[in-house]
């Protein structure tokens, strides 16, 4: 429990950094960046499992490209889920999958690192 806490914490961080870097993102302050990272987290445990089985053989032609379009999805699906968090257009939903992504992983490594 703590630990699903403190990579919480760390993605609603990863979440304030990309709508403070990228203009096209919104989020109304940090307490709506975390219902967003735990509605996030929420459905790429429930959504994206199925959205990836659904579409393994575009996935499969596209060389796994296709998952960047599934993020994309999911991170407009939270923009329609959560006011106070907006997303501008796909293409904004998409650099901001990929720069949360990053984050996310830089995070990840320098927690594991202790």
């Amino acid at each position: 429990m703590n630990s699903f806490l403190v990579r919480l914490i760390l993605s609603a961080v990863a979440v304030f950094i990309c709508t403070t870097v990228l203009p096209g993102a919104h989020v109304d302050g940090f307490l709506i960046a975390i219902v967003v990272a735990g509605v996030l987290a929420v459905l790429n445990v429930i959504i994206k499992p199925i959205l990836v089985l659904l579409t393994i053989p575009i996935t499969f032609v596209t060389f796994g490209l296709f998952l960047l379009v599934i993020n994309t999805i999911l991170v407009l699906l939270v923009d329609w889920l959560v006011p106070g968090f907006t997303v501008d257009s796909f293409w904004w939903a998409l650099i901001f999958s990929i720069l949360l992504s990053i984050i996310n992983s830089v995070f990840g490594g320098l927690s594991k690192s202790k």
